[in-house]
Order: structure tokens, then sequence, then C-alpha cells
């Protein structure tokens, strides 16, 4: 449940980034504080089937778990944050306060 005036943020990665290094920075990220059994064969998360999509998830999952810990949502600038939130279907996003 969103408060009115409570920000939300997302960390997603950048269209722009090129494939390769979207796969690196998600494993970094899934090795480093980010829970990825959503987009595992069987989870939540795993269609659509994309690097993009998958990292994303990863991205924001480290970013949610770590960013009052000293994480952030850089990744070699291969993410960026947005206030859209990005769930969909069965697939939901955490933004953590």
């Amino acid at each position: 449940m969103v408060l009115d005036g409570e920000f939300q943020d997302y960390c997603i990665a950048d269209e722009q980034t090129p494939e390769d290094v979207l796969e690196q920075a998600m494993k970094w990220a899934c090795s480093n504080g980010a829970d990825c059994s959503a987009i595992g064969e069987s989870g939540p998360c795993y269609l659509p089937n994309t690097v993009k999509d998958h990292s994303s998830y990863a991205f924001n999952s480290y970013y949610q778990n770590m960013k009052h810990k000293g994480g952030s949502c850089y990744f070699n600038a291969a993410a960026l944050i947005s206030d859209l939130d990005p769930s969909h279907s069965s697939c939901k996003f955490e933004s953590l306060p």
C-alpha cells in the first residue's frame, strides 16, 4: 500500500546497455544480495525471458535489499532509477521505503 506523498523508486536496466553488460551486472547482483529466485525457470518473473527483464528484476531486488546499507542502482551505468512500477502479471517488483 502506497501512502500519499510516498515516493516509490525502482532500479531497472537501462535499455541502451548492451546485453552482455547487463548479463554480467545481473550475475553480480544475484551473487551480492539480490533474490533472483523469481527469475528462475519456474519463477513468477521468468517471462518474458529476456536479459533486460531479468536484469531489471535482479537490479531492483539488489537495490531494495541494499539501499540502506550503502548499495546503489548503478551497476557500471547499466541501470537507472524509475518511479514507474515495472511489475507485470504475477511478477511483482518490490519498493521499500
